[in-house]
């Protein structure tokens, strides 16, 4: 495995497909929910589309870290202390 091997998307969801489509998914669906709550309720859109940016930037960051717990736990059974 390479240093610059970054995991697809397609392997976190094979490792943890619950953690990940709640990372993922969830905070897409509450960002679609609030533009569409806003639209409905007349509140002006920029409170909803910057709600809507904060959870995908939520997304972005919880799946980077989702991602490299996934790789150490990897690690960690693949080199543990029993390898030493």
């Amino acid at each position: 495995m390479s240093g610059r091997h970054s995991l697809s998307l397609v392997e976190l969801f094979r490792a943890t497909p619950i953690k990940s489509a709640l990372l993922t998914l969830a905070p897409l669906a509450l960002a679609l929910g609030q533009v569409f709550n806003s639209y409905v309720n007349g509140v002006s859109p920029a409170v909803s589309v910057t709600f809507a940016v904060v959870m995908i930037g939520f997304s972005v960051v919880a799946m980077g870290h989702h991602a490299a717990e996934h790789r150490v736990a990897r690690l960690e059974t693949e080199y543990g202390p029993e390898r030493a």
